[in-house]
């Protein structure tokens, strides 16, 4: 669906289900005829598995494309699902449809990423004869990182139990193109530094093999404020959008012959456009409604900070907000129909327009609802007094009963966690959804088996130290029980080394 990108760019979303997967995408046109693709994949913290959606690109003059990496659910290298290739498969033919729509040929194509982001650009690029390749901190053993450090994402890929013969089939996918010396021309910018702890054994073994490619370019970061994995990305973003903006010009940084003034205003697009509305994720009107937003009232004020987000969207999965074609959340909805979501950042003072869709259960999206605001540093204008749960007004009393505080039976309270996967198990009778807080941000949301029993995986490793996490139950009216305290410490006797820390 268009949506006004925050410096005029229009951001337009899809889905491309011709293949064996269903493959979510966002796409923007280039600026003044750019003759170039940008194809970027997502890291494990990209928000909604979106990479580099936050608008640090939005100065880029290429043609972009947004693939998102969540497939049945779960994150796969954008290769496969329990060793499943067609994932791969899938992905390859969007983005074939996309250069071929565009008039482009491979030579016209930068693949973009970090991590994650960075090994699937890697193997595209190598395997599918892409000219351009960033990659940002990669993995190149893709199986054994995912089995030891993110079981979750293993166990996507990998299947059940994790087998060491499937981590291994990963381990060796991008090593063994490289020494096959796949896609010899290809030019190749590659970032680490020796402060990355993946650096040793991800990264380091494997600078020989490259350093084979004739266009290979390493870019080696040793700043003093670079101390772990993802800091490498921030501390570089500068020099690596300064490649992003010459490869995208027809400059190839490196000495040599170079070109320039790759553009053609008045081309015809029309090969894209109608691609574009081919595979479009916009139901048509009537077929999916567009979220209810109960809370904020339309046109009413909010706190700058402690504002809340309510409201329902009958079958959906997630709603999705944007402000400004800036990426907020994308929060679940409820088995009931209802969802709610909370900013991370206080909002700046003045005037907001916040657009908000629904996405079902195969990745489509309803129209949009604009939720026109003000955030101020008093207190909120309240919405009509029966869209606001009684006990979300200090002194009131609530007609309807809260639902009970949920029974957390894992961890125990003041466990000692000696590593930094830490699920939460329980039981909540009567509930309908069970919220997970810390220091007052949200974490997440998880349904209820039929039973009343949940279980909740953060998907990322839990810093070493104290943490006090809060747990709730919601019941099918939307309102929520008091909080369930659970202390507990992790410990760094045992724990690997941090990859992530969550992003609240």
């Amino acid at each position: 669906m268009p949506k006004a990108a925050s410096k005029g760019r229009q951001i337009i979303t899809g889905i491309d289900t011709s293949g064996a997967h269903p493959v979510e995408y966002r796409f923007a046109h280039a600026k003044k005829g750019n003759r170039h693709l940008t194809v970027v994949f997502a890291n494990l913290a990209a928000p909604d598995d979106y990479g580099w959606s936050t608008g640090v690109l939005d100065d880029l003059r290429s043609n972009i494309l947004w693939i998102r990496d969540r497939f049945d659910g779960g994150l796969t290298y954008y290769l496969c699902r329990e060793m499943d290739f067609s994932v791969e498969r899938s992905v390859i033919d969007l983005i074939a449809k996309v250069v071929k729509a565009l008039g482009l040929t491979p030579n016209d194509v930068t693949l973009w990423g970090s991590s994650k982001g960075a090994s699937a650009a890697l193997y595209f690029g190598l395997r599918y004869g892409f000219r351009n390749i960033v990659a940002c901190v990669p993995q190149f053993r893709i199986g054994t990182f995912v089995r030891e450090t993110y079981p979750k994402v293993g166990r996507s890929m990998l299947g059940e139990g994790l087998p060491e013969e499937n981590a291994r089939v990963l381990d060796a996918i991008l090593p063994d193109l490289l020494r096959a010396g796949a896609n010899p021309e290809a030019h190749i910018y590659l970032v680490s530094s020796p402060q990355d702890e993946q650096y040793r054994s991800q990264v380091e073994p494997f600078l020989e093999l490259l350093r084979r490619y004739p266009n290979f370019n390493y870019i080696h970061s040793e700043s003093p404020f670079v101390k772990e994995h993802n800091q490498v990305t921030v501390r570089n973003v500068p020099p690596l959008l300064g490649i992003a903006y010459l490869l995208v010009e027809g400059i190839t940084p490196r000495l040599g012959l170079t070109r320039h003034g790759y553009e053609e205003p008045d081309r015809d697009t029309s090969a894209i456009d109608d691609f574009l509305g081919a595979t479009a994720k916009v139901k048509e009107k009537g077929t999916f409604q567009p979220p209810v937003v109960t809370v904020p009232a339309m046109g009413g004020q909010v706190p700058r900070t402690g504002s809340r987000f309510t409201g329902s969207a009958p079958g959906a999965v997630r709603v999705s907000l944007w402000e400004k074609g800036k990426f907020l959340g994308s929060p679940p909805v409820a088995a009931d129909g209802t969802w709610f979501w909370e900013p991370a950042k206080p909002w700046a003072a003045g005037e907001h327009r916040v657009k908000i869709f629904a996405v079902d259960p195969a990745g489509f999206h309803s129209a949009t609802t604009e939720v026109p605001f003000t955030a101020t540093d008093g207190d909120a204008v309240a919405a009509p007094a029966q869209a606001v749960p009684a006990d979300a007004v200090p002194g009131a009393r609530s007609a309807v009963p809260r639902a009970q505080p949920p029974v957390v039976s894992l961890p125990a309270a003041h466990q000692q966690v000696t590593g930094t996967a830490v699920g939460f198990r329980g039981i909540a009778p009567g509930a309908v959804q069970v919220r997970f807080r810390e220091n007052g941000a949200l974490l997440g949301a998880n349904g209820l088996r039929p039973d009343g029993t949940w279980a909740w995986e953060p998907g990322w490793p839990w810093p070493e130290g104290a943490h006090l996490v809060e747990v709730v139950a919601v019941d099918a009216n939307g309102m929520e029980s008091a909080p369930a305290q659970i202390p507990f410490t992790v410990t760094p006797a045992t724990a690997p080394a941090g990859y992530f820390t969550p992003r609240y």
